[in-house]
């Protein structure tokens, strides 16, 4: 679950989908599907049994975490819980994507992850961060993320992120993957595909002593090459026993400075579109949609910076 950087970015004011498309157009093939272009019923707030730990958020309404400041280098013992959540968060992914279905509605998606965390002794790390309602975020097709799981059922030819964040002993572990439903079209399997492999090739690039900044000049320059725009708003961030925290992780170029040192722990989580990189925030708060209504796709992993390069915390192992 990404962290809203660069709020010039990010349209002030909150629209409907309806109204929003009047701001832009899009360019180019942007291939056949359908656009969201208003939200489903979201369902009452799921329970939480009293045994299962939860973050400080779920007692009180607290803004976002501060993404400023020198990151946190981990000690073994935390670096050993992380790789915990971070592994159930990428279990719980998997099997979230196998409901990824025509006619299975988010909502249900939603259900499904929330009841397999509580399982595992764990808490849905996005339900009441910063009082977002659910357990994870689905954004589908135009949606660029922290759509809000409804009732809408999914159609053949859409694209859906799915973004799992999970508290376990005391530590997040996040990740996200989109996936296809049905017979996705040609530029859809491209963009799902090219955003993919970026995520694989910023992770390849980090290890100690790298620039935070060159995971940006690398987005800058993939997205050149393939034709796609990086939505700028949002950044990977430092996690640990916090949801969010620093580092920033900037996925459009940069000369910020500062490097990457063993022990730190981040997310990298592109989101690429076919279309524009401007975005605009629904009524809800949280849903961004992008405002020419191309498609876009998100992928994200949790990763270790060790002594030798990195380690992928939320790989399903």
């Amino acid at each position: 679950m990404g962290r809203i950087g660069l709020l010039n970015r990010l349209m002030s004011q909150k629209t409907t989908a309806r109204n929003l498309f009047q701001f832009g157009k899009v360019k180019g093939d942007t291939g056949k599907y359908k656009q969201i272009v208003s939200t489903g019923q979201v369902s009452p707030e799921r329970f939480v049994p009293e045994e299962i730990e939860k973050p400080a958020y779920y007692f009180m309404n607290m803004p976002p975490g501060n993404t400023l400041g020198s990151p946190e280098i981990k000690t073994q013992d935390q670096i050993d819980a992380m790789r915990l959540s971070g592994r159930l968060a990428a279990r719980i992914l998997r099997e979230c994507g196998k409901l990824a279905t025509v006619g299975t509605t988010t909502d249900q998606i939603d259900a499904f992850a929330h009841e397999r965390i509580l399982e595992s002794k764990a808490y849905p790390s996005p339900l009441r961060y910063a009082g977002f309602p659910k357990s994870i975020c689905t954004s589908i097709n135009n949606i660029a993320c922290h759509g809000i799981p409804d009732d809408r059922q999914l159609a053949d030819g859409d694209i859906i992120n799915i973004d799992v964040t999970v508290f376990l002993n005391g530590y997040h572990g996040d990740c996200s993957e989109t996936f296809r439903v049905g017979d996705v079209d040609e530029r859809g399997g491209f963009l799902v595909e090219a955003t993919k492999s970026c995520l694989d090739q910023c992770i390849s690039l980090c290890g100690p002593g790298v620039e935070f900044n060159e995971i940006g000049k690398f987005i800058d320059r993939y997205c050149d090459e393939h034709d796609l725009a990086s939505i700028a708003a949002f950044i990977g961030h430092g996690i640990g026993s916090y949801f969010h925290g620093p580092p920033e992780i900037l996925h459009y170029y940069n000369e910020i400075p500062g490097n990457m040192q063993p022990g730190m722990t981040f997310t990298i989580e592109p989101i690429l579109s076919l279309g524009g990189a401007e975005i605009a925030v629904l009524e809800d708060g949280w849903t961004a949609i992008s405002l020419d209504g191309a498609r876009s796709a998100q992928f994200e992993h949790t990763i270790l910076i060790t002594e030798t390069g990195t380690e992928i915390l939320t790989r399903d192992q």
